[in-house]
């Protein structure tokens, strides 16, 4: 999809403006968590995860396809390997992303469908074994 259309997700919680305000909420509550942070090799620079993040969940939500048109396919967990991803380093992610959504306030529906798949994907880039904090 070269261009949203209007009956998406993405379009009924507002577009970009509304990806924006949840990725920087979501950013800066992870340049406050040591744990984190310490996994992104830019350190404190974030504006290419925040471009990355971005562009991903705007497509998946059916906006642009931005994501898929500069990086290819997402292999998310592919793309995460590298980065030892424990229970605990997912929590730490859930509460970031938990405090971000809601900071945007999406209509309960949406903000459903939206926790519904963060909960999964965060689980699902879990590759070490860790203990719960």
């Amino acid at each position: 999809m070269s261009a949203a259309s209007n009956d998406t997700i993405f379009t009924a919680v507002g577009g970009h403006p509304t990806f924006t305000r949840l990725v920087d909420v979501f950013y800066n509550h992870v340049a406050k968590d040591e744990v984190l942070i310490a996994m992104y090799p830019e350190g404190q620079e974030l504006k290419g995860a925040k471009h990355r993040l971005q562009t991903f969940l705007e497509q998946y939500f059916g906006g642009p396809s931005t994501y898929q048109d500069e990086r290819g396919h997402p292999r998310l967990r592919m793309r995460h390997f590298p980065y030892p991803i424990d229970f605990s380093a997912r929590d730490r992610w859930l509460t970031c992303m938990r405090a971000a959504l809601d900071d945007v306030s999406l209509p309960p529906l949406y903000e459903e469908v939206f926790w519904d798949y963060f909960q999964r994907a965060a689980t699902a880039m879990v590759n070490t074994a860790g203990h719960e904090v």
